[in-house]
């Protein structure tokens, strides 16, 4: 309890029983601020004073009444409260009432006899030995742990003694509950090809730089600001340039050419430059030039606008400084479409020179001497991005359509084998079809230009999806990343390589680096989410998958993938209701787990009976997943041969999926990971 008065709205758990009371001294109010932030951003209704005190009732009634409705009891452990009468009271309180106290302790101060006799049995989460966000995510872990234990009439501990909250182990038990395979959506993220073309935006609440051993009182910022990375002043974030011509059908070549200026200044050796999907977030919306800079770490903008008509163009670009909306550097330019490259290359020059930055010597591979060739090579890419299968079936009829003007277009040719991939890793058409159409169009594309490395990094993703050939696909990433360092900028498989290996920590630093790059990117949080839940971090990954939720809810299986984390925890009800408002249709069936999970065993086995009729040649490695969650070895290994007969690119997941570990140990569970040359 704060030990002052003060105001408070009374949003939290004012009446009836909650999931935890929170102690503090009133020094430690932001620490405890930020505590119930978390905790109620994941679920937990909280208790705390001033805020959920009832107008004129009596403080100390209020407070005995809030520890008797607790659940559990959280104390902020520094030297203030230590020294507080108050928090002590609350403490033995809740100690007489056996609830469980998990304690978030922020300095070193010892211990008092009464308070160390009562926090004896507690659970610590040392924010100075874990960090912040590390002591976050072990404080919600350790909350969940105790009320699932007070829910079983289990206990919370194993012994009596007191025990610091750690991660769940990588290797769980095989009675452990596990989730099913990663969602396909995310799995197409392997594909090198789809890549073609700051921070995570992640609820992070940030402790102050912990204080020195001789400094006992903690401090905290707000609990909804993370602490602001410095943003360098050779950043940029290119804006999609606004369609101005007269029908308004031009967008496809406003979204290329702020694409191709992507491109351009990505190869600025000293330059920051946000990706694409990122700096697309912003499209058609009218927000702050601050506010934009700001949420994409830039600290310049460069946005414009297209006007096409018949065989010439206008091009208006502006470069702005963020911080107070000055115009660095602004043209307009009147040219035959013929021009279009140059134009493109006038632009970055111009941007690079007035950052005071430097360019390396670059050629596009899309460049193409036919612009009406390149009119639908940008027609596809525009499509293909767009990411329906409508749009991916007329990107298809886009690309063709270049090559038919320009038989020799290589960039074309990787297209039509991006487009394939997709549709087969989303399992709109067999897997073994998808990469028979997607490895003759990147043949037909390195016939043409044997040093076109977009079309290598193509060849990588083909290679691992489906050949399982991950030496091969090493080998066409590091050729890739000869010809053109950028073009590996956005490449997940060393993320994926890392996590198939065992090397989890690995791979989930990877992708947090991935994400820098890509700040508001859905794809890049779900590949993020799932390295986090192979690694047993589940609060950190129960947070991120709440976030891509708030950033994208209709990312397809986003609420499936929080599903499984749910799972994870042990909220089988929770994951359910969450499971039940997924969008895409071909991944609903992820309510299977939760149902069987539940005891609702008919109608979980209905529902798989239902995949196993539409999915059965491309989401065989799901299907196994869920029969070997129910510890069906017989079923699941069925479905995962078939997987693997399919080609199915989940199957390159095996060895961390976590719906597989029942098969673990399993002498024919070893025997296909050797088939697979994959780690043991």
């Amino acid at each position: 309890m704060a030990e002052g008065g003060g105001e408070g709205q009374a949003t939290g758990a004012i009446s009836g029983t909650h999931d935890v009371f929170i102690s503090y001294a009133s020094q430690d109010a932001a620490v405890a601020n930020a505590v119930v932030a978390a905790l109620e951003r994941h679920g937990l209704t909280c208790w705390i004073a001033p805020r959920d005190v009832t107008p004129g009732a009596l403080y100390a009634d209020e407070i005995i009444r809030s520890i008797n409705g607790a659940k559990a009891l959280v104390i902020v452990l520094s030297a203030s409260a230590i020294a507080s009468p108050h928090v002590g009271k609350e403490v033995e309180r809740a100690s007489s009432k056996q609830r469980p106290i998990i304690t978030f302790k922020t300095d070193t101060a010892p211990l008092t006899n009464a308070l160390e006799y009562f926090l004896s049995e507690s659970q610590w989460v040392d924010v100075g030995a874990d960090g912040s966000e590390a002591a976050f995510a072990k404080l919600i872990t350790a909350v969940r742990r105790q009320l699932t234990a007070a829910s079983t009439g289990e206990p919370g501990q194993q012994d009596g003694t007191a025990q610091p909250v750690s991660e769940p182990p990588r290797r769980p038990p095989e009675s452990v509950r596990l989730t099913r395979r990663l969602s396909r959506p995310v799995v197409a993220i392997i594909a090198v090809i789809a890549a073609i073309g700051a921070y995570l935006v992640v609820d992070k609440l940030w402790l102050s730089k912990h204080v020195a051993q001789g400094k006992s009182a903690a401090t905290v910022g707000p609990p909804a600001t993370p602490a602001a990375p410095t943003i360098p002043e050779k950043s940029v974030a290119v804006l999609p340039f606004v369609d101005m011509s007269e029908k308004k059908d031009q967008e496809y070549f406003s979204d290329g050419l702020s694409d191709e200026l992507i491109d351009h200044l990505a190869h600025s050796p000293d330059l920051k430059v946000i990706a694409r999907t990122s700096s697309f977030q912003f499209k058609g919306k009218n927000e702050d030039m601050r506010t934009i800079g700001q949420k994409l770490g830039v600290a310049n903008l460069l946005e414009g606008s297209v006007r096409t008509s018949g065989k010439t163009l206008r091009v208006t670009a502006q470069l702005i400084k963020v911080s107070d909306g000055s115009h660095l550097w602004s043209e307009t330019y009147d040219r035959d479409m013929g021009d279009i490259f140059k134009m493109q290359d006038s632009i970055a020059t111009s941007v690079v020179n007035a950052l005071q930055a430097t360019m390396a010597k670059f050629t596009p591979s899309s460049q193409v001497a036919n612009t009406e060739a390149y009119n639908a090579f940008l027609r596809g890419e525009y499509l293909r991005k767009r990411g329906t299968k409508q749009d991916l079936e007329r990107a298809l009829a886009a690309y063709q359509e270049a090559i038919r003007l320009d038989p020799k277009y290589a960039a074309a040719w990787v297209g039509i084998a991006a487009a394939y991939n997709n549709r087969g890793l989303l399992g709109w058409m067999p897997q073994k079809d998808a990469y028979t159409e997607a490895r003759k169009a990147v043949d037909h594309a390195l016939s043409i230009d044997p040093n076109l490395a977009r079309a290598h990094s193509a060849l990588a993703g083909l290679e691992w999806n489906y050949l399982f050939d991950f030496e091969k696909a090493r080998a066409e990433t590091l050729r890739a990343r000869a010809l053109d360092p950028i073009e590996g900028a956005a490449d997940e498989l060393p993320g994926w390589d890392e996590l198939i290996s065992g090397r989890f920590d690995e791979s989930v630093q990877y992708f947090r680096e991935r994400a820098k790059r890509d700040p508001l990117s859905s794809e890049r949080l779900a590949s993020l989410i799932y390295a986090l839940q192979s690694a047993g971090r589940l609060a950190e990954a129960e947070s991120a998958a709440r976030n891509l939720l708030d950033l994208n809810p209709s990312f397809a299986s986003a609420h499936c993938n929080l599903g499984d984390v749910l799972l994870e925890e042990h909220m089988p009800d929770a994951a359910l209701a969450i499971m039940n408002e997924e969008v895409d249709p071909d991944s609903r069936w992820c309510v299977t787990d939760a149902l069987w999970a539940l005891g609702r065993h008919t109608e979980a086995d209905a529902l798989l009976g239902e995949a196993k009729t539409k999915y059965a040649d491309t989401q065989a490695d799901s299907i196994a997943g869920s029969y070997a969650l129910r510890n069906d070895k017989e079923e699941a290994f069925k479905w995962l041969y078939r997987a693997y007969d399919n080609r199915d690119a989940g199957v390159t997941l095996m060895r961390v999926d976590l719906s597989l570990r029942n098969l673990h140990g399993d002498p024919r569970f070893t025997a296909l990971l050797r088939k697979m040359k994959l780690p043991e």
